[in-house]
């Protein structure tokens, strides 16, 4: 993948998540980056390393060939027209935000551009994201540069636009409620007569060694479940007992109020 500018604009959570990932994949080297950001201050770790940073979104974008949108979705209109007189009409926009269309961002702009809507997750900055993608005004050789970008970071697919609501609730939201349920373990672990440290590396363990069962294996979750589940045994017992509180029922309505969330905009 050949990128000789990438401009992310706005280094919060996300968007210094991409840099790292992009730079310990030595996908792009520090000097090939440039973020934007209020409080430079707040980047001091990547200008140390090299990584251009500024308060400046115009000058970021001038010669970017993509740029990275890591702002929130009330920003992007003012953003995007600002950076607009920089942007060329083979610039690749790639944008993080929530519930904004590639449509309506294309409407801020005075060129048309090929846009992209990502939603990876954090995981990306140690190269374990899950990251959808959609496209728009996109030729081929576009979009296979912004898959095989943050293929490089994880795992990337192209999707429906309609599509991304529900993959941010899933991927990004996701990784926070999985986060949760280590959390959760982690505490029963202690309850159970663990110290703290040990109780969560087995939890976070386990759960990794789980999703590398279903990856690798190409498994279904309750094929792996039979296979630990025995007649009267404990294992069987504690699962019901989290089913009888809600266990399954109360994730796919955290999921569902999420996704509400996206498509009314309370």
């Amino acid at each position: 993948m050949k990128v000789n500018k990438l401009a992310i604009i706005g280094g919060g959570n996300l968007g210094t998540a991409i840099a790292k990932g992009l730079m310990a994949n030595g996908l792009l080297t520090p000097s090939q980056i440039v973020i934007t950001r209020r409080r430079t201050a707040l980047l001091a770790e990547f200008a140390d390393q090299g990584v251009e940073v500024t308060k400046d979104n115009l000058k970021a974008a001038k010669g970017a060939d993509i740029v990275l949108l890591g702002i929130k979705p009330y920003q992007l209109e003012s953003v995007v027209k600002e950076i607009t007189p920089e942007l060329k009409s083979d610039t690749i926009l790639v944008s993080l935000a929530t519930g904004v269309s590639s449509e309506k961002i294309q409407s801020y702009c005075s060129v048309k551009l090929p846009i992209f809507r990502a939603m990876p997750n954090t995981a990306i900055e140690i190269g374990q994201s899950m990251t959808c993608i959609s496209s728009f005004n996109a030729t081929e050789e576009q979009e296979k540069k912004v898959t095989d970008m943050f293929s490089e970071m994880g795992q990337a697919l192209i999707i429906p636009e309609e599509l991304m609501a529900a993959s941010t609730v899933l991927a990004a939201c996701g990784i926070a409620f999985a986060m949760r349920f280590i959390r959760a373990a982690t505490q029963g672990g202690i309850e159970i007569g663990f110290g703290s440290k040990l109780a969560l590396q087995i939890s976070a363990q386990t759960i990794k060694g789980a999703a590398d069962l279903l990856i690798e294996k190409g498994s279904h979750p309750e094929d792996e479940i039979d296979k630990v589940t025995t007649p009267r045994g404990v294992t069987i017992s504690g699962l019901n007992e989290m089913e009888h509180q809600g266990f399954s029922s109360s994730l796919i309505k955290g999921l569902l109020t999420s996704f509400n969330k996206i498509e009314n905009g309370k």
